[in-house]
């Protein structure tokens, strides 16, 4: 029960407040932006079954392995990728708790 509140909790309400406190005239963008990060979620079409809630996708689907991992980190420090590389950190530290909480 407290594994879905704590994994959607992480991946809406942490870029909201993200959005919010550090891009204050551009939060609803940044937010977005973030919130579209969520297509690295396609890679999970490449398993079978397709979700497996007892399943830890850290490492095991393509854009959630430790290689894709360190790219996302990278894209923090170029301005122009920074909410790109937030958002695709705020979405591997999620599923990170999910593994954590199995």
């Amino acid at each position: 029960m407290l594994q879905p509140i704590v994994h959607y909790g992480i991946h809406i309400l942490v870029p909201l407040f993200v959005a919010f406190f550090f891009f204050k005239s551009k939060w609803k963008l940044a937010f977005l932006v973030m919130m579209l990060t969520f297509i690295i979620d396609v890679d999970h079409l490449l398993a079978n079954p397709i979700f497996d809630p007892t399943r830890c996708s850290i490492n095991f689907h393509p854009l959630h392995s430790y290689y894709a991992i360190v790219v996302y980190v990278l894209l923090l420090i170029p301005k122009a990728t920074r909410l790109f590389g937030l958002g695709l950190c705020i979405h591997i530290l999620a599923d990170y708790a999910d593994c954590l909480l199995m």
